[in-house]
């Protein structure tokens, strides 16, 4: 008797654990993507409760709200060789949670790094075509617009 009681724990045991991976929720600030061995299968789940065949299946969740980066002050040269510190701040999103996962690994610190790049790399062509006096008196919104032009593209690429 106590054998088939241990046979009825283990079962039960088993069930619980195939039910507790075939089911997942995705919230209102998560977008997902559900994985059949490495491939991405679906990637248009809205929030709520969600099922999927286990150990076949994997789910993998990314955050949607925008998500800030802070830099110290790098230095740039100006168009008159001159040395100019600029600090800057990213901010960004997922838009396109595939691009994203085959542009990163589904990695936020590999697409932060990627993004923070491009954004000194925008920077830098904006600095060094400029010298400090037309920074100075430029209208921000002119040499904001550049710089938000180009490292844009590039951001378009990464999801």
């Amino acid at each position: 008797m106590p054998s088939r009681a241990l046979s009825v724990v283990i079962l039960i045991g088993v069930l619980f654990i195939l039910v507790s991976k075939s089911v997942f929720t995705v919230k209102e600030t998560e977008l997902a993507i559900k994985l059949r061995f490495g491939e991405i299968v679906r990637s248009d789940y809205q929030p709520g409760l969600h099922f999927l065949v286990p150990f076949v299946n994997d789910v993998r969740k990314f955050d949607k709200r925008i998500i800030t980066q802070n830099h110290p002050p790098d230095p740039f040269l100006t168009s008159e060789g001159k040395i100019l510190n600029v600090d800057f701040y990213v901010k960004w999103r997922i838009i396109d949670v595939v691009a994203y996962y085959r542009a990163t690994g589904g990695l936020e610190e590999q697409a932060a790094l990627r993004l923070s790049n491009n954004v000194k790399d925008s920077i830098k062509s904006v600095i060094a075509r400029l010298t400090i006096q037309q920074i100075v008196a430029a209208e921000r919104a002119a040499v904001t617009g550049d710089l938000l032009g180009d490292a844009g593209r590039d951001a378009k690429q990464i999801g």
